[in-house]
């Protein structure tokens, strides 16, 4: 016989209101921890924020992702891959990271430095879009898509816009002030989504992925500059804020050459080896799939700096394990939604795209796998920037970019694009001794915490193959026939 309990009761016929008095009596008061400028209360606000901020501007790329691929051909989501991985590559290949210089540098709220970090954005901005400009014709060739060389130079005018953005930004996510910046985003999301499903439905053209870029970073460059708190910045130049931030810069600079490869190398890869047609299916699940890490990242870039200075400079126990909690918490609910989409993937697929798109379902489910090896070891790196560490933190990229590209070209040329996938997962494997190298430098590594997630993972991908090995097969003969 089951007990009934009584409304306003939870267990044993206490009330909620005597069960959180006894949590209280225990030190757990939700208000007390969210509240204050203490670190954890700093880290769990901003936390908060950034998932609040990164789920909602995913279900607004998902809506935009459904309503477009029904207006739009999967063609246009290939053009749109490429187009992408090269703005995206303009954009690593020219990172100073200022975001990160400003969130460890100790004139992080100096307005001089902060000028100057300004006015190297400026300059960056129009450096990028003038190389856009003289690469189109190139990249249209190469990729053998005329459309490149109109399209290039039009998405990549976005740099230019985004170049003038007041860094109040980046000041507020040293201090880990995060809500008008994630208030900003999404609205800058919204206005660009609407604007972009417009001009799909009246153009029925690729042009509306093309332009939303550009909307996006106009509407964030006018609301930061006019809702978010702090030195309005102009151009100025002070040496030695300029000796700072190329100091610190050049390693993150020379680290980006390679991320471009760990990111961007799969669209490169198959960029040159698959139709556009096959291009924009990978795209939808690569898309789907990668959002757990993707989520993953955008919390470690925001909040881990703050995070590992705060707990070098004041090096107390209580820090390293509310830091240790926090990974395990993060690394947790990654593999956890990982496993999710690499289950559920192909009916994930089915239920939201058309028949068009079906085989994205079986790339899913590879694609969540494949980035369990990287989500176990995302939270180490950014110690060494904390630490003013880019020179480090450059071997780490350099790896991540070289063994991605590597396994990936290994595998499209041995066994397609079901190859290619793993390659992804056998980069992260690769990768991770060179990321605990990195920690134990640095003293954040736990190595109990890998061994868990690496046996989960592992027992998560001998489920998940063989739930949906038929429909990996039928995908793979799918993508080599185009």
């Amino acid at each position: 016989m089951v007990a009934k309990v009584k409304p306003g009761t939870v267990a044993c016929g206490v009330t909620y209101r005597e069960f959180l008095v006894q949590l209280a009596v225990l030190g757990f008061n939700p208000a007390k921890m969210f509240s204050g400028d203490g670190l954890m209360a700093r880290v769990l606000r901003g936390s908060a924020f950034v998932l609040f901020g990164y789920g909602a501007s995913q279900v607004l790329r998902l809506a935009s992702n459904l309503i477009l691929t029904r207006l739009l051909f999967p063609e246009a989501f290939g053009l749109m891959a490429l187009v992408a991985m090269v703005e995206v590559g303009l954009t690593l290949f020219t990172d100073m990271g200022i975001a990160p210089s400003i969130a460890q540098s100790k004139r992080g709220d100096d307005p001089d430095f902060l000028d100057t970090a300004y006015t190297l954005k400026v300059i960056r901005g129009f450096v990028l879009w003038l190389t856009a400009c003289i690469l189109a014709y190139p990249a249209a060739l190469f990729f053998e898509a005329p459309e490149l060389a109109l399209f290039l130079p039009i998405s990549t005018f976005s740099m230019v816009i985004s170049g003038f953005t007041t860094v109040r930004i980046e000041t507020a996510f040293r201090h880990l002030q995060l809500g008008r910046v994630t208030a900003i985003d999404l609205a800058s999301q919204v206005v660009a989504l609407v604007f972009m499903i417009l001009l799909a439905w009246y153009t029925r053209s690729v042009v509306a992925l093309v332009a939303g870029g550009i909307v996006t970073a106009a509407v964030q460059n006018f609301l930061a500059g006019r809702y978010l708190d702090g030195h309005r910045n102009r151009l100025r130049w002070d040496p030695s804020a300029a000796r700072e931030l190329i100091h610190f810069g050049k390693w993150i600079f020379v680290s980006t050459l390679f991320s471009f490869f760990s990111s961007q190398g799969d669209k490169l890869v198959f960029g040159k080896f698959l139709t556009l047609h096959v291009l924009g299916i990978y795209n939808i699940g690569y898309y789907l799939g990668s959002f757990p890490l993707m989520l993953g990242t955008e919390l470690v870039g925001r909040v881990m700096i703050p995070i590992y200075r705060e707990v070098r400079e004041k090096g107390t126990a209580s820090g390293a394990r509310k830091l240790r909690t926090m990974r395990f918490l993060m690394t947790g609910g990654l593999i956890a939604l990982m496993g999710v989409l690499a289950i559920f993937g192909p009916m994930l697929v089915n239920f939201l795209y058309d028949d068009r798109y079906v085989n994205a379902g079986a790339m899913l489910v590879l694609i969540s796998l494949a980035m369990m090896p990287a989500a176990v070891g995302v939270s180490y790196d950014r110690a060494a920037l904390a630490a003013g560490d880019s020179r480090h933190f450059f071997i780490v990229s350099a790896a991540r970019g070289i063994t991605g590209v590597a396994f990936l070209l290994i595998g499209v040329h041995f066994w397609g694009i079901v190859g290619a996938i793993g390659g992804l997962a056998l980069s992260g494997m690769a990768v991770h001794p060179f990321l605990v190298w990195l920690s134990i430098k640095h003293k954040v590594w736990d190595g109990e915490h890998d061994a868990i997630f690496a046996v989960v993972a592992v027992a998560l991908a001998v489920g998940a193959i063989w739930l949906h090995l038929g429909e990996i097969q039928a995908m793979a003969i799918a993508a080599a026939e185009g």
